[in-house]
């Protein structure tokens, strides 16, 4: 198997960056949202740099779907680095109302300082919510604002003229999400993108990635791995695991020979789908 390339483009990099500072001007706090089963592989490697020292909180997305002892320890990670973090769940809801109170929280010195000046009535609290693409941004802002407003899956960078969207009384979020996007210099950090369903299937070779992942179960999740493909053991060889699930689960060709695009096709969809459990990828 051909080692996986993908292109990562500085000059695409340069111009997220450019527009998420833009941005920044008017914002009070930041929304960083990350993957919660691959929080390092999700974020964009120059964050600290581009946001510099506006407030943020990091919301580690899809928790439902990661290993809830292995997010915990992420919270803590990120605590240490003087970021708060909360887990979250934006497609169901789940911890997306401590959002608005930890903003709060973290900004009521600057709200304060305000008041102090004489500023009565202080306006809402104005956040930013940035990632890369397919992390979530958009299913956010529609729960966040309680209603559809935010066209989910559309073509990243599509911007339409900045317009706020009002999340209660106590906050407003600028409905451009700020796309930033992974490095994909390393090759583990593609492979991790690609099982979770970050990138497009297209852009890659599915038999690598589903390698990929089935190392990864057989390393980290040995038990769920057998239980869900029924097997007594565990074939050292990658290619003997790719039959052995090939032919309990009947991905044959004509002629019986194991079709190992198929079985790579469901492995994968396996793991996106919790068919084999919460997962998480990477450990702080």
């Amino acid at each position: 198997m051909e080692a996986m390339t993908i292109q990562w483009f500085p000059g695409h990099m340069a111009k997220a960056k450019r527009e998420v500072q833009e941005k920044l001007k008017l914002i009070d706090i930041v929304f960083e949202l990350v993957d919660a089963r691959i929080p390092l592989s999700s974020r964009n490697p120059m964050i600290d740099e581009i946001l510099a020292n506006k407030p943020r909180i990091v919301l580690l997305n899809k928790a439902d779907m990661a290993d809830e002892a292995i997010t915990a320890q992420w919270i803590s990670y990120f605590e240490q680095q003087a970021l708060h973090a909360l887990a979250i769940d934006s497609q169901g809801g789940k911890g997306t109302k401590q959002i608005v109170a930890a903003a709060k929280n973290m900004l009521k010195d600057k709200f304060a300082k305000m008041a102090a000046k004489g500023i009565k009535n202080p306006r809402p609290m104005r956040a930013l919510i940035v990632g890369i693409p397919n992390v979530g941004k958009s299913t956010l802002i529609n729960r966040l604002a309680g209603k559809h407003i935010a066209k989910t899956g559309d073509k990243p960078g599509v911007t339409k003229a900045q317009q706020w969207i009002k999340v209660g009384k106590e906050m407003e979020l600028l409905d451009t999400p700020g796309i930033l996007w992974p490095k994909f210099e390393e090759e583990e950090v593609g492979l991790k993108l690609a099982a979770t369903g970050a990138i497009k299937d297209a852009i890659l070779n599915l038999q690598d990635v589903a390698v990929y992942a089935l190392r990864f179960l057989n390393q980290h999740y040995p038990d769920r791995l057998k239980e869900r493909y029924s097997l007594q053991e565990i074939p050292e060889d990658i290619v003997e695991l790719f039959d052995e699930i090939g032919k309990r689960r009947g991905c044959l060709m004509a002629g019986g020979a194991i079709d190992y695009d198929k079985v790579a096709e469901l492995v994968l969809r396996d793991v996106r789908t919790e068919k084999l459990g919460r997962l998480s990828f990477e450990k702080p």
